[in-house]
């Protein structure tokens, strides 16, 4: 590369279509699509929907981290009611925003508890952008993952795609191996009902066609971790083109914050069974 082209490089935004053909050139086509690189349109929006319950301490680096990804997107962030500083941070974050085109802020609050399915619905009836992908407050995800994520309905190839921690090519933290089994056992009684050959319906990494919002919000009753098994099922039932691809897990421990238990493991059963059988 010459020493005026290294200057325009850095200066191209990731994933433009500048950026892209200036790759190639570098490397060449052959080795961009090994390395993921592709082009994700300019006028094209990702709506990032972030239900938020007592996370004060990890809310402000996670937007942040949000933010920094090079494509154009909205935050929809709601508040279960939370019973910290959480709502003096949103608010913060909503003020600081301004009129920041490339990373709109957009805040919802919920006067009463509900659970995560039930801030996940009310973020969904909302959204604006061409492509909708959900994501944790508390860390354990990595937004700097979106493109990859997001590659197979860009290309049209997909109209969800599930982020799997479980495909074993991405790091994640070694925590407690009930949970892992628990996950697996609900993946596979879920993959029984869909007929899908997923290795991570829990997971929090899902994402989605605009219009498949819209098609599958108004029927979601589920309003804590139910949501899980239930908009897998309902997205199995439209014979979608579902993609799944690694991401990287850094998952907390209880004494760290993790909320989900054995009941819900419970409710999931339920709802496996539930909505594997009728919409």
């Amino acid at each position: 590369m010459t020493a005026p082209e290294q200057p325009l490089l850095q200066n191209l935004r990731p994933w433009s279509a500048e950026w892209y053909d200036q790759q190639t050139r570098t490397i060449g086509e052959s080795a961009c699509r090994q390395l993921g690189f592709y082009v994700i349109p300019a006028e094209m929006r990702l709506s990032v929907v972030i239900p938020v319950y007592n996370e004060e301490k990890t809310l402000r680096v996670l937007v942040d981290k949000v933010r920094q990804v090079p494509i154009r997107k909205e935050l929809i962030l709601i508040d279960d009611c939370s019973k910290d500083r959480t709502r003096d941070v949103l608010k913060a974050l909503e003020a600081e925003g301004g009129q920041d085109d490339f990373n709109r802020i957009r805040i919802f609050f919920h006067d009463v508890n509900q659970g995560k399915g039930a801030a996940l619905k009310t973020g969904f009836s909302h959204v604006e952008g061409d492509i909708v992908i959900i994501q944790d407050a508390d860390l354990e995800y990595d937004p700097a993952e979106y493109p990859r994520l997001l590659q197979p309905i860009v290309e049209n190839k997909a109209d969800v795609v599930f982020g799997s921690r479980f495909l074993g090519d991405q790091a994640h933290r070694v925590l407690y191996f009930w949970h892992y089994l628990g996950n697996r056992f609900l993946t596979t009684l879920s993959n029984c009902f869909t007929n899908l050959n997923l290795s991570d319906m829990e997971t929090c990494y899902k994402v989605f066609r605009r219009s498949v919002i819209d098609e599958i919000t108004p029927k979601l009753v589920q309003k804590r971790f139910g949501f899980e098994p239930e908009i897998t099922a309902r997205v199995a039932r439209r014979r979608l083109r579902v993609f799944e691809t690694s991401v990287s897990y850094a998952g907390r421990t209880y004494a760290e914050g993790k909320k989900i238990g054995w009941r819900d493991g419970f409710k999931a059963l339920y709802c496996i069974v539930r909505f594997g059988i009728a919409d």
